[in-house]
């Protein structure tokens, strides 16, 4: 069951985070060019295009911490210093996600909004709480597991 759930996680985080972090971060630059040409419906169209998949797959991502808990659970690794680090990282992840560039692209989209270098930084932060996790995934300091 633990390789099944380990599975079913990993594929999870590649399938969900893989799509929203490329997104987001396409994101500001389309929001710039679109700023840019007002009159250029291409260009707004590939803004609600890249918003809808960071909303769409932000809510598929949900299966990623659920499927990690289970893991952790049947590895028995619930209270090990590297997973509590990575679920603190995955929910300032998602806080930043959902609370701060979610509502910025939903601004720019519909055109209340026009701060791009703040939404690229939010992004930045996002992607690199990501990559943080992601590192202790791989490396898990302390780890008894051999990796």
């Amino acid at each position: 069951m633990t390789k099944f759930l380990l599975v079913v996680h990993v594929l999870a985080a590649i399938v969900a985070v893989g799509p929203v972090t490329v997104a987001a971060s396409m994101f500001p630059p389309a929001a710039r060019r679109a700023l840019a040409a007002p009159d250029d419906e291409g260009a707004a169209g590939a803004l609600g295009l890249l918003h809808r998949v960071c909303r769409v797959y932000a809510l598929v991502g949900v299966a990623v911490p659920v499927f990690g808990f289970a893991t952790a659970s049947e590895m028995g690794v619930l209270g090990s210093a590297w997973l509590i680090a990575s679920i603190v990282l995955t929910a300032l992840a998602a806080v930043v996600l959902a609370a701060l560039v979610l509502p910025a692209q939903s601004a720019l989209v519909e055109g209340r909004g026009t701060d791009t270098v703040r939404l690229a930084v939010l992004t930045g932060v996002f992607n690199l709480l990501w990559a943080a996790v992601t590192v202790l995934m791989i490396v898990r300091p302390g780890s008894t597991t051999g990796a």
